[in-house]
């Protein structure tokens, strides 16, 4: 059977926030999968702040997108023909497949899936590299203990929201940082965290001040900058600073902001460290392990937003993160299940 693919590669490296220009949309036949490798059908993208750092040259902690490459992404599918033998027509699968409709993989990286157990979104999500981000982010990087008071930033996005819940999971009193009503709403009634900070209304040095008294003993980082520096005013005697993101410096044109505030690392013998979910590699079915059992048993909640419009909607999705519209996990469908 002749199939067309709809492809969105990169074509120019965005200059502060990514325009449609920076996109190509190229169509090309559906190749058959040769000896050792399968033909996905991609059913959801996840769309994922990381996306804007792979489209700048440079080193980094993973190679960037090329010029004409198309566009990194992991996603969910179907696998539609199959001549390698771990994997059979009608399997579910999630791998890094590419902003495309099709994809041809030898399967390394690619692992079977179940919706049977889980909607496909929630692959991309919880059960995917944004839960195993805050699974590991958290308990190994930031070890927090019962009663001891953890701040996320970004709470009512994907990574955050799970950090929040798995914390309050292990007993600590949990404080989101969010912007806008809607967003601290849920961050509370959603995801149970103790306090929300709307960062857009209020000051958050001030609502630090009231809703850790005591001072903050893990703050997973999701946004950098300003909400950055306020948090390290307000660290307690061996604070623990997970790195994970800075959404708030992914679009600038200068410089990235550093922390003016560093110094209290060294006044309340705090630590500051970067994760990324990549080192964790050999170690995914235990977090993933986990997550489903606080899932199956209603302690873990996971939120999907989910975009229809295929690969083209794929530039305008992106932006949406940027403008902080998304709650939970953002997933773009690109064809029906």
């Amino acid at each position: 059977m002749s199939r067309t693919n709809h492809q969105l590669r990169l074509a120019a490296r965005p200059v502060g926030q990514p325009r449609p220009t920076d996109w190509g949309h190229v169509e090309e036949q559906v190749g058959e999968p040769g000896d050792g490798e399968l033909l996905v059908q991609v059913l959801y993208l996840s769309i994922d702040p990381a996306m804007r750092g792979w489209m700048n040259a440079g080193k980094s902690y993973i190679r960037p997108v090329e010029i004409g490459e198309v566009m990194r992404a992991g996603a969910v599918g179907r696998v539609i023909a199959s001549r390698h033998p771990d994997f059979a027509v009608g399997d579910h699968v999630s791998g890094t497949f590419g902003v495309q409709e099709y994809c041809v993989s030898d399967g390394r990286g690619v692992i079977k899936v179940d919706p049977a157990l889980a909607p496909l979104p929630v692959y991309l999500g919880t059960l995917g590299m944004t839960g195993v981000t805050a699974y590991f982010g958290l308990l190994d990087i930031g070890r927090p203990l019962a009663g001891q008071t953890v701040v996320v930033s970004g709470a009512a996005g994907a990574v955050g929201s799970v950090v929040g819940q798995i914390a309050k999971i292990l007993g600590c009193r949990v404080i989101g940082i969010a912007g806008g009503e809607r967003k601290c709403r849920s961050v509370v009634e959603e995801f149970g965290f103790d306090a929300a900070i709307d960062y857009q209304a209020e000051d958050v040095r001030k609502a630090l001040r009231q809703h850790a008294p005591d001072g903050v003993d893990v703050y997973f980082d999701n946004v950098g900058g300003d909400i950055l520096d306020a948090v390290l005013t307000r660290l307690a005697r061996g604070a623990r600073i997970v790195i994970c993101g800075a959404v708030s410096q992914y679009n600038n044109t200068e410089p990235v902001k550093g922390p003016s505030n560093y110094m209290s690392l060294l006044v309340n013998r705090a630590s500051m460290t970067g994760m990324v979910v990549f080192d964790y590699a050999d170690r995914y079915s235990e977090a993933t392990t986990q997550l489903a059992e606080w899932l199956a048993d209603g302690r873990l909640k996971s939120m999907e937003d989910v975009v229809s419009g295929g690969v083209a909607a794929f530039p305008e999705t992106l932006m949406r993160l940027f403008r902080g519209e998304n709650l939970g996990k953002l997933v773009l469908k690109i064809a029906d299940e």
